[in-house]
């Protein structure tokens, strides 16, 4: 099956699986250009967040994907992924393509695709990195690896939920790698912002001027004003939990063990989150670090 251009794309079905933080604002995005189909681990919560859209909710994943030609999955793990794939097996249809947007890690984007092939459905790897605020505003970057034969079908979705894509390579699982490296890089920004505030407090200095040093300067950026923000103003309010900074932080050092090599910033990190978590931060955003100290 080959789809026609994204344009003429509008009357076809995709199907939504998760619609939590990131999955909800993917869902109305790719309402603007699609019919989209929605499942949710809890119905109730998809029913508040995406069918004001005009996306229409199912209590069942089987349900929600039938007659889907495009299947986008936003789930939290690679366990997560594959329970609700098989469930929603007897509602699949063969030749459909898989964008698989989950932070999953390597080891699971393998059993993935394998699921993919014995269902014969056409499978993308596709990691997204951004938040909150770039989903709802549908500026995600998307990191994508996949066959050749369907990228302009998988482009279609990544044009309605991104401002700009990746094509890692036509091997998939070389995304989720690549996402394993640039996820040891925002633990790293996120611990080093919380830390470096904690540090001037815990001097007696006022960390905003950590804050105001930065500004304009060589170490500045959208993420450290963001996160800087959220611990001055002790606003955590969730852009992605300390949970889930837990789970993907646990990634790379698993995926970094297997290859060999040390990582010793990102397992220090992933302790701190643990930490954050042990006192009772878990679901805040992951500026929570600061709270470890």
């Amino acid at each position: 099956m080959v789809m026609t251009d994204p344009e003429a794309f509008g009357g076809r079905k995709v199907a939504v699986l998760g619609t939590g933080i990131i999955g909800a604002p993917v869902a109305k995005n790719l309402r603007k250009r699609f019919a989209v189909s929605a499942w949710n681990r809890t119905p109730a919560k998809a029913e508040q967040t995406v069918s004001p859209a005009g996306v229409e909710v199912f209590d069942a994943a089987a349900d929600a994907v039938a007659g889907a030609e495009v299947i986008v999955t936003v789930l939290k793990d690679g366990p997560a992924v594959l329970e609700t794939m098989t469930a929603a097996t007897p509602g699949l249809t063969r030749g459909a393509v898989w964008v698989q947007l989950s932070t999953v890690g390597a080891t699971a984007t393998e059993e993935l695709a394998g699921f993919a092939e014995r269902n014969g459905l056409i499978f993308y790897d596709a990691p997204v990195q951004g938040t909150r605020q770039p989903a709802e505003n549908g500026r995600l970057l998307v990191m994508a690896s996949g066959p050749e034969s369907h990228r302009r079908d998988a482009q279609a979705v990544f044009d309605a939920i991104g401002g700009r894509t990746v094509w890692v390579s036509a091997q998939a699982g070389a995304a989720s790698r690549l996402k394993l490296a640039l996820n040891a890089l925002v633990a790293a920004l996120t611990h080093g912002t919380a830390e470096s505030l904690l540090i001037a407090e815990a001097l007696g200095v006022d960390p905003r001027l950590v804050v105001d040093v930065v500004t304009g300067g060589p170490l500045d950026s959208a993420f450290f004003q963001s996160k800087a923000s959220a611990i001055l103003t002790d606003d955590y309010s969730t852009s992605f939990s300390v949970t889930n900074s837990i789970k993907d932080a646990l990634l790379v050092v698993e995926a970094t063990g297997q290859a060999g090599i040390d990582v010793d910033v990102t397992a220090a990190g992933l302790e701190r989150f643990r930490r954050a978590a042990r006192r009772g931060h878990g679901d805040k955003d992951m500026a929570a670090s600061y709270l470890a100290g």
